[in-house]
């Protein structure tokens, strides 16, 4: 992750675009990626979500890809390490939604 986040802070720095990498407009930027996503699997059914065309499969890699470079740009310029602060988020999770509540739910922890 670190050698990722060093070359998208290259990458940026490379091509002067750390005027545009503000927060907010990092953050603007991921969600339109995400939303890229989203995309692909619209009016799709469960069963096509889970087997994509190869093309389509591809074009969803590649979205993936954004997001992961924004997300990794954002949390560079915020400072935050976005391995260790999923650690302490999943760490989190384990007390919200433990096992013998969550299991084979999708219900929200506040609903246990």
């Amino acid at each position: 992750m670190k050698e990722l986040i060093k070359k998208t802070r290259i990458f940026a720095q490379d091509r002067d675009w750390e005027q545009f990498h503000s927060p907010k407009n990092l953050a603007m930027a991921l969600s339109v990626e995400v939303a890229e996503i989203v995309e692909h699997f619209q009016w799709l059914s469960q069963a096509e979500s889970n087997s994509l065309e190869p093309a389509k499969l591809a074009a969803v890699k590649e979205e993936i890809a954004d997001v992961m470079i924004y997300l990794t740009r954002l949390a560079d310029r915020l400072g935050i390490d976005p391995v260790q602060a999923a650690e302490e988020k999943m760490q989190l999770n384990e007390k919200k939604y433990p096992v013998d509540k969550a299991k084979g739910r999708a219900a929200k922890y506040t609903e246990f």
